[in-house]
Protein backbone atom coordinates (compact mmCIF):
# COMPACT_ATOMS: atom_id res chain seq x y z
CA UNK A 1 0.00 0.00 0.00
CA UNK A 2 1.25 3.49 -0.83
CA UNK A 3 2.60 5.36 2.22
CA UNK A 4 0.65 8.25 3.69
CA UNK A 5 3.13 11.10 3.33
CA UNK A 6 2.57 13.77 5.97
CA UNK A 7 6.16 15.00 6.17
CA UNK A 8 5.38 18.27 4.39
CA UNK A 9 3.09 19.92 1.87
CA UNK A 10 6.19 20.19 -0.34
CA UNK A 11 5.45 16.57 -1.29
CA UNK A 12 2.37 17.54 -3.30
CA UNK A 13 2.43 16.37 -6.92
CA UNK A 14 1.30 18.70 -9.73
CA UNK A 15 -2.32 18.11 -10.69
CA UNK A 16 -3.36 16.94 -14.15
CA UNK A 17 -4.45 20.54 -14.89
CA UNK A 18 -0.99 21.79 -13.98
CA UNK A 19 0.70 19.18 -16.17
CA UNK A 20 -1.49 20.10 -19.13
CA UNK A 21 -0.77 23.78 -18.62
CA UNK A 22 2.96 23.09 -18.47
CA UNK A 23 2.86 21.06 -21.68
CA UNK A 24 0.93 23.77 -23.52
CA UNK A 25 2.67 26.83 -22.07
CA UNK A 26 3.68 29.65 -24.37
CA UNK A 27 7.28 30.49 -23.53
CA UNK A 28 10.05 32.99 -24.19
CA UNK A 29 13.30 34.05 -22.55
CA UNK A 30 12.49 35.25 -19.05
CA UNK A 31 15.94 36.79 -18.50
CA UNK A 32 14.93 39.20 -21.26
CA UNK A 33 11.46 39.58 -19.72
CA UNK A 34 9.97 37.90 -22.79
CA UNK A 35 8.24 34.83 -21.36
CA UNK A 36 4.52 35.62 -21.68
CA UNK A 37 3.36 32.93 -19.25
CA UNK A 38 5.81 34.07 -16.61
CA UNK A 39 4.75 37.66 -17.12
CA UNK A 40 1.10 36.67 -16.59
CA UNK A 41 1.98 34.84 -13.36
CA UNK A 42 3.91 37.81 -12.01
CA UNK A 43 1.14 40.23 -12.93
CA UNK A 44 -1.49 38.01 -11.29
CA UNK A 45 0.55 37.65 -8.08
CA UNK A 46 1.03 41.42 -7.88
CA UNK A 47 -2.70 41.96 -8.44
CA UNK A 48 -3.76 39.44 -5.78
CA UNK A 49 -1.44 41.01 -3.20
CA UNK A 50 -2.25 44.59 -4.15
CA UNK A 51 1.36 45.33 -5.12
CA UNK A 52 3.03 47.13 -7.99
CA UNK A 53 5.07 44.12 -9.08
CA UNK A 54 6.07 40.54 -8.34
CA UNK A 55 8.91 38.21 -9.32
CA UNK A 56 9.16 34.45 -9.63
CA UNK A 57 12.07 32.84 -7.77
CA UNK A 58 13.10 29.16 -7.71
CA UNK A 59 12.55 28.75 -3.96
CA UNK A 60 11.18 30.42 -0.85
CA UNK A 61 14.65 30.45 0.67
CA UNK A 62 15.96 32.45 -2.27
CA UNK A 63 13.00 34.80 -2.03
CA UNK A 64 13.60 35.46 1.65
CA UNK A 65 17.32 36.06 1.35
CA UNK A 66 16.81 38.35 -1.65
CA UNK A 67 14.36 40.44 0.34
CA UNK A 68 16.71 40.57 3.31
CA UNK A 69 19.65 41.48 1.07
CA UNK A 70 17.63 44.23 -0.62
CA UNK A 71 16.41 45.86 2.60
CA UNK A 72 19.72 45.71 4.46
CA UNK A 73 23.46 46.16 4.16
CA UNK A 74 26.25 44.03 5.67
CA UNK A 75 26.57 44.27 9.48
CA UNK A 76 22.86 45.11 9.91
CA UNK A 77 20.67 43.11 12.26
CA UNK A 78 17.41 41.41 11.32
CA UNK A 79 14.82 40.91 14.07
CA UNK A 80 13.02 37.58 13.83
CA UNK A 81 11.24 35.06 16.03
CA UNK A 82 13.74 32.49 17.31
CA UNK A 83 12.03 29.49 15.68
CA UNK A 84 11.37 31.27 12.39
CA UNK A 85 12.28 29.63 9.10
CA UNK A 86 14.69 32.42 8.15
CA UNK A 87 16.61 31.75 11.35
CA UNK A 88 16.56 27.95 11.54
CA UNK A 89 16.20 26.47 8.08
CA UNK A 90 17.89 28.67 5.51
CA UNK A 91 21.54 27.77 6.16
CA UNK A 92 22.30 31.12 7.76
CA UNK A 93 21.87 32.73 4.36
CA UNK A 94 21.10 36.14 5.84
CA UNK A 95 24.64 36.06 7.23
CA UNK A 96 26.40 34.16 4.44
CA UNK A 97 24.80 36.07 1.55
CA UNK A 98 23.34 39.30 2.92
CA UNK A 99 26.02 39.80 5.59
CA UNK A 100 23.41 40.34 8.31
CA UNK A 101 22.99 39.03 11.83
CA UNK A 102 19.73 37.54 13.14
CA UNK A 103 18.53 39.12 16.39
CA UNK A 104 16.04 36.66 17.74
CA UNK A 105 13.41 36.52 20.43
CA UNK A 106 10.92 33.87 21.49
CA UNK A 107 7.28 34.80 21.04
CA UNK A 108 4.12 33.11 22.33
CA UNK A 109 2.85 30.87 19.51
CA UNK A 110 5.54 32.43 17.28
CA UNK A 111 3.61 35.68 16.92
CA UNK A 112 5.79 38.75 17.36
CA UNK A 113 4.32 41.92 18.85
CA UNK A 114 5.69 45.45 18.83
CA UNK A 115 6.24 45.10 22.58
CA UNK A 116 8.65 42.23 21.87
CA UNK A 117 10.30 43.87 18.87
CA UNK A 118 10.94 47.38 20.16
CA UNK A 119 13.46 46.45 22.91
CA UNK A 120 15.57 44.61 20.31
CA UNK A 121 16.20 47.70 18.18
CA UNK A 122 19.79 48.88 18.48
CA UNK A 123 20.65 52.37 19.62
CA UNK A 124 22.08 54.67 16.97
CA UNK A 125 25.70 54.19 18.02
CA UNK A 126 28.29 53.85 15.31
CA UNK A 127 29.98 50.79 16.83
CA UNK A 128 26.73 48.82 17.21
CA UNK A 129 25.26 46.65 14.49
CA UNK A 130 22.24 48.60 13.32
CA UNK A 131 18.74 47.19 13.10
CA UNK A 132 17.36 47.41 9.57
CA UNK A 133 14.60 44.85 9.18
CA UNK A 134 11.91 42.87 10.97
CA UNK A 135 10.74 39.56 9.52
CA UNK A 136 7.39 37.94 10.25
CA UNK A 137 6.24 34.41 9.35
CA UNK A 138 2.59 33.74 8.52
CA UNK A 139 1.62 30.98 9.04
CA UNK A 140 4.37 30.05 11.49
CA UNK A 141 5.77 26.64 10.66
CA UNK A 142 7.49 25.61 13.88
CA UNK A 143 4.65 26.79 16.09
CA UNK A 144 2.16 24.51 14.36
CA UNK A 145 0.81 26.80 11.64
CA UNK A 146 -0.24 29.66 13.90
CA UNK A 147 -1.36 32.83 12.15
CA UNK A 148 -1.01 36.60 12.39
CA UNK A 149 -4.29 38.44 12.13
CA UNK A 150 -4.23 41.64 10.11
CA UNK A 151 -4.28 43.64 13.35
CA UNK A 152 -1.36 41.68 14.84
CA UNK A 153 0.78 42.13 11.72
CA UNK A 154 -0.03 45.84 11.47
CA UNK A 155 0.84 46.31 15.14
CA UNK A 156 4.42 45.30 14.29
CA UNK A 157 4.52 47.02 10.90
CA UNK A 158 3.30 50.37 12.21
CA UNK A 159 5.83 50.39 15.02
CA UNK A 160 8.66 49.29 12.75
CA UNK A 161 7.91 51.93 10.14
CA UNK A 162 7.75 54.64 12.78
CA UNK A 163 11.20 53.49 13.91
CA UNK A 164 12.57 53.64 10.35
CA UNK A 165 12.63 49.87 9.81
CA UNK A 166 11.36 47.72 6.96
CA UNK A 167 9.22 44.61 7.42
CA UNK A 168 9.47 41.49 5.27
CA UNK A 169 6.91 38.70 5.46
CA UNK A 170 7.89 35.08 5.00
CA UNK A 171 4.44 34.13 3.79
CA UNK A 172 5.35 30.68 2.54
CA UNK A 173 1.88 29.52 3.62
CA UNK A 174 0.07 32.87 3.63
CA UNK A 175 -2.86 31.41 1.71
CA UNK A 176 -3.39 28.90 4.52
CA UNK A 177 -3.42 31.78 6.98
CA UNK A 178 -5.90 33.70 4.83
CA UNK A 179 -8.26 30.73 4.55
CA UNK A 180 -8.07 30.09 8.31
CA UNK A 181 -8.94 33.73 9.04
CA UNK A 182 -11.47 34.17 6.24
CA UNK A 183 -9.38 37.09 4.99
CA UNK A 184 -7.73 38.25 1.76
CA UNK A 185 -3.98 37.87 1.43
CA UNK A 186 -3.76 41.51 0.32
CA UNK A 187 -5.32 42.66 3.58
CA UNK A 188 -3.23 40.36 5.78
CA UNK A 189 0.02 41.55 4.18
CA UNK A 190 -0.76 45.20 3.50
CA UNK A 191 1.55 46.62 6.17
CA UNK A 192 4.62 44.64 5.07
CA UNK A 193 7.16 46.16 2.69
CA UNK A 194 7.68 42.86 0.88
CA UNK A 195 6.05 39.45 0.80
CA UNK A 196 7.34 36.04 -0.20
CA UNK A 197 4.90 33.18 -0.75
CA UNK A 198 5.37 29.63 -2.01
CA UNK A 199 3.65 28.08 -4.98
CA UNK A 200 5.25 24.70 -4.24
CA UNK A 201 3.81 23.94 -0.80
CA UNK A 202 0.07 23.61 -0.21
CA UNK A 203 -0.75 25.28 -3.50
CA UNK A 204 0.82 22.28 -5.22
CA UNK A 205 3.00 23.68 -8.01
CA UNK A 206 6.16 21.63 -8.63
CA UNK A 207 8.63 24.51 -8.33
CA UNK A 208 8.78 28.11 -7.27
CA UNK A 209 7.90 31.00 -5.02
CA UNK A 210 7.00 34.65 -5.56
CA UNK A 211 8.26 37.94 -4.16
CA UNK A 212 5.88 40.89 -4.23
CA UNK A 213 6.47 44.54 -3.46
CA UNK A 214 7.00 47.93 -5.06
CA UNK A 215 8.26 48.25 -8.62
CA UNK A 216 11.61 49.60 -7.42
CA UNK A 217 12.01 46.76 -4.91
CA UNK A 218 11.27 44.11 -7.53
CA UNK A 219 13.71 45.64 -10.02
CA UNK A 220 16.46 45.47 -7.40
CA UNK A 221 15.47 41.93 -6.46
CA UNK A 222 15.64 40.92 -10.12
CA UNK A 223 19.32 41.92 -10.16
CA UNK A 224 19.90 39.94 -6.96
CA UNK A 225 18.17 36.89 -8.43
CA UNK A 226 20.56 36.94 -11.38
CA UNK A 227 23.51 37.31 -9.02
CA UNK A 228 22.47 34.13 -7.22
CA UNK A 229 22.05 32.21 -10.46
CA UNK A 230 18.27 32.40 -10.45
CA UNK A 231 17.82 33.90 -13.90
CA UNK A 232 15.84 31.37 -15.94
CA UNK A 233 15.11 31.08 -19.63
CA UNK A 234 11.90 29.42 -20.88
CA UNK A 235 10.52 29.41 -17.36
CA UNK A 236 6.93 29.62 -18.57
CA UNK A 237 6.65 25.86 -18.21
CA UNK A 238 7.00 26.42 -14.45
CA UNK A 239 4.90 29.55 -14.41
CA UNK A 240 2.04 27.70 -16.10
CA UNK A 241 1.75 25.33 -13.15
CA UNK A 242 2.06 28.31 -10.81
CA UNK A 243 -0.88 30.02 -12.49
CA UNK A 244 -3.11 26.99 -11.97
CA UNK A 245 -1.93 26.70 -8.37
CA UNK A 246 -2.60 30.36 -7.65
CA UNK A 247 -6.00 30.41 -9.29
CA UNK A 248 -7.38 27.04 -8.18
CA UNK A 249 -5.79 25.59 -5.05
CA UNK A 250 -6.71 28.30 -2.49
CA UNK A 251 -10.33 27.23 -3.00
CA UNK A 252 -9.65 23.78 -1.49
CA UNK A 253 -7.16 24.59 1.30
CA UNK A 254 -9.98 24.42 3.85
CA UNK A 255 -10.05 20.66 3.32
CA UNK A 256 -6.42 20.40 4.43
CA UNK A 257 -7.31 22.41 7.54
CA UNK A 258 -10.23 20.10 8.32
CA UNK A 259 -7.95 17.10 7.97
CA UNK A 260 -5.36 18.70 10.26
CA UNK A 261 -8.01 19.31 12.91
CA UNK A 262 -9.11 15.69 12.63
CA UNK A 263 -5.52 14.58 13.19
CA UNK A 264 -5.08 16.90 16.16
CA UNK A 265 -8.34 15.82 17.80
CA UNK A 266 -7.51 12.15 17.30
CA UNK A 267 -3.96 12.48 18.63
CA UNK A 268 -5.22 14.36 21.68
CA UNK A 269 -7.21 11.26 22.65
CA UNK A 270 -4.17 8.95 22.57
CA UNK A 271 -2.52 8.39 25.94
CA UNK A 272 1.13 9.46 26.03
CA UNK A 273 0.85 12.11 23.31
CA UNK A 274 0.24 15.81 23.88
CA UNK A 275 -1.35 18.40 21.64
CA UNK A 276 -3.88 21.21 22.04
CA UNK A 277 -6.27 20.77 19.09
CA UNK A 278 -7.58 24.32 19.53
CA UNK A 279 -4.23 25.66 18.37
CA UNK A 280 -4.38 23.78 15.06
CA UNK A 281 -5.94 26.29 12.67
CA UNK A 282 -4.14 25.60 9.39
CA UNK A 283 -2.49 22.47 7.95
CA UNK A 284 0.35 21.85 10.43
CA UNK A 285 0.04 19.49 13.39
CA UNK A 286 2.93 19.32 15.89
CA UNK A 287 2.61 17.01 18.87
CA UNK A 288 4.74 15.98 21.84
CA UNK A 289 5.77 12.32 22.03
CA UNK A 290 7.82 12.45 25.23
CA UNK A 291 5.23 10.38 27.05
CA UNK A 292 5.88 7.53 24.64
CA UNK A 293 9.39 7.07 25.95
CA UNK A 294 10.73 7.51 22.43
CA UNK A 295 12.43 10.45 20.80
CA UNK A 296 10.71 12.00 17.81
CA UNK A 297 13.23 10.31 15.50
CA UNK A 298 12.41 6.90 17.02
CA UNK A 299 8.69 7.60 16.81
CA UNK A 300 8.90 8.58 13.12
CA UNK A 301 11.04 5.56 12.27
CA UNK A 302 8.44 3.23 13.75
CA UNK A 303 5.60 5.04 11.99
CA UNK A 304 7.43 4.71 8.69
CA UNK A 305 7.43 0.92 9.05
CA UNK A 306 3.66 1.20 9.32
CA UNK A 307 3.40 3.21 6.11
CA UNK A 308 3.04 6.66 7.68
CA UNK A 309 5.67 9.30 6.95
CA UNK A 310 6.17 12.08 9.50
CA UNK A 311 8.92 14.55 10.40
CA UNK A 312 10.89 15.03 13.60
CA UNK A 313 11.21 18.77 14.35
CA UNK A 314 12.53 18.70 17.92
CA UNK A 315 13.82 15.92 20.18
CA UNK A 316 10.29 15.07 21.30
CA UNK A 317 8.16 16.84 18.68
CA UNK A 318 6.67 15.22 15.59
CA UNK A 319 5.08 17.15 12.73
CA UNK A 320 2.31 16.14 10.36
CA UNK A 321 1.44 18.47 7.46
CA UNK A 322 -1.78 17.91 5.52
CA UNK A 323 -2.12 18.59 1.80
CA UNK A 324 -4.32 17.68 -1.14
CA UNK A 325 -2.48 14.43 -1.88
CA UNK A 326 -3.61 12.97 1.47
CA UNK A 327 -7.37 12.41 1.64
CA UNK A 328 -9.52 11.71 4.72
CA UNK A 329 -8.92 7.97 4.36
CA UNK A 330 -5.19 8.65 4.59
CA UNK A 331 -5.75 10.76 7.69
CA UNK A 332 -7.66 7.92 9.32
CA UNK A 333 -4.90 5.46 8.40
CA UNK A 334 -2.39 7.74 10.10
CA UNK A 335 -4.47 7.95 13.27
CA UNK A 336 -4.96 4.18 13.40
CA UNK A 337 -1.20 3.68 13.00
CA UNK A 338 -0.36 6.18 15.76
CA UNK A 339 -2.88 4.58 18.11
CA UNK A 340 -1.62 1.06 17.36
CA UNK A 341 1.95 2.20 17.91
CA UNK A 342 1.13 3.71 21.30
CA UNK A 343 -1.00 0.73 22.34
CA UNK A 344 1.84 -1.66 21.55
CA UNK A 345 4.22 0.58 23.45
CA UNK A 346 1.93 0.61 26.47
CA UNK A 347 1.57 -3.18 26.40
CA UNK A 348 5.32 -3.66 26.14
CA UNK A 349 5.89 -1.32 29.09
CA UNK A 350 3.31 -3.19 31.19
CA UNK A 351 5.13 -6.45 30.55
Amino acid sequence: MKPVDLRSDTFTKPTPAMRRAMAEAEVGDDVYGEDPTMNRLQELAAEIFGREAALFVPSGCMGNVLAIKTWTKPTNEVICEERSHVNLYELGSMSAIAGCIPRTTPAPNGILTWELVEPLIREKIYYDSQTALVTLENSHNMHGGTVYTQAAAENVCNGAHAAGLRVHLDGARIFNAAVALGAKVADLTRGCDSVMFCLSKGLGAPVGSMLAGSKDFIEEVRVGRKLLGGGMRQAGVLAAAGLVALEETPKILHVDHENARRLAEGIAQIKGLKIDPKKVVTNIVIFDVKGSGWTANDFCARLEKMGILALSVEKYEVRFVTHYDVDRAGIERALVAVEELMTARSSASAN
